[in-house]
């Protein structure tokens, strides 16, 4: 796992100046919570005096974190400790006392976090999705976005929408990101899936390589936009995937399926994946994925060396 991609931990609104939040990344673990001025700061959950989770301890009111156990008290810039209890509070501290800071960033309502604080910032996105929600999924990373690929069924429905196993063209890759098509059919009573011609909506899947941040939309036969979505799965400690999402359902529809997915949750981010259906899913799409994320890996590294 590359120390240089931006990963969507959090939702906007699961942050706040109140408490302190634990996520992760991988097995690295991390406290997210917003300052005074409500930018959001994210350090190690960890205290570097007795390793305690920063996410126990809580907000002050500058805006800074204190730990739970000792009253330790780090700047959310920096990471750098500012304060410990019973010490004079303009004593200069040894750098070694300072909790690792990581490269977080705001928008389209998620927070974003990179290890590596160095990393550039991503280009901000332009729309928040109104719908959202967040699961935790006990498959890994790799096995999630894999699943996304070859049955979206596994991770996620969309209302009175059923998935064929039928692509409209081959994943490929398109500036930068992996692209795929797949046929869909309106869940209303009509011969199943493998004996039809007739697939009057499609949904694609445009997924970033590194992260698996995949954009969802479903369109009909007249590409008119029918849902938008924003998948993003990130690999979470013993591996589980902790998928967060957004989702708009566009106001014109043509249809009666279609305005039909209004009369309830227009998207469902699974938080149980079939096992059954798992196990017996043969890989598609997602073994030309598996190459073509290793292609791009490989040549990014490439460009980062030359640079």
């Amino acid at each position: 796992m590359t120390e240089a991609v931006w990963w969507a931990v959090a939702r906007s609104e699961e942050i706040s100046k109140d408490k302190p939040v634990n996520v992760d990344i991988g097995d690295q673990p991390i406290v997210l919570w917003r300052d005074s001025d409500g930018i959001v700061r994210a350090l190690e959950d960890r205290c570097p005096h007795r390793r305690a989770p920063l996410s126990l301890g809580c907000v002050l009111g500058s805006g800074m974190i204190q730990c739970g156990y000792h009253g330790w008290t780090f700047d959310g810039a920096n990471g750098q400790l500012v304060d410990i209890p019973n010490l004079k509070s303009e004593r200069k501290f040894p750098p070694v006392y300072r909790a690792r800071a990581f490269g977080v960033t705001e928008s389209g309502g998620f927070i974003r976090v990179c290890l590596d604080a160095k990393t550039p910032q991503p280009a901000p996105a332009e729309e928040t999705l109104p719908l959202s929600g967040t699961e935790n999924v006990a498959l890994d990373h790799d096995q999630y976005i894999n699943a996304l690929f070859d049955d979206p069924a596994l991770v996620i429905g969309i209302r009175g929408v059923r998935f064929s196993p039928y692509l409209m063209a081959e994943l490929k890759e398109q500036d930068g990101r992996l692209v795929l098509e797949r046929s869909c059919q309106w869940a209303s009573p009509h011969w199943p899936a493998p004996f039809s011609s007739d697939f009057p909506i499609t949904l694609k899947i445009s997924t970033d390589p590194a992260s698996g941040e995949s954009d969802l939309l479903l369109r009909d036969d007249q590409f008119n936009p029918l849902l938008r979505a924003t998948l993003a799965p990130v690999p979470g400690a013993r591996g589980v995937t902790q998928v967060r999402w957004r989702a708009k359902l566009e106001a014109k529809r043509p249809g009666l399926m279609a305005k039909a997915m209004g009369l309830g949750d227009p998207l469902t981010v699974h938080s149980h994946v079939d096992g059954a259906a798992l196990r017996v899913q043969k890989p598609s799409a997602s073994i030309h994925a598996v190459e073509l994320r290793k292609e791009i890996a490989a040549r990014t590294e490439r460009q980062e060396t030359a640079a």
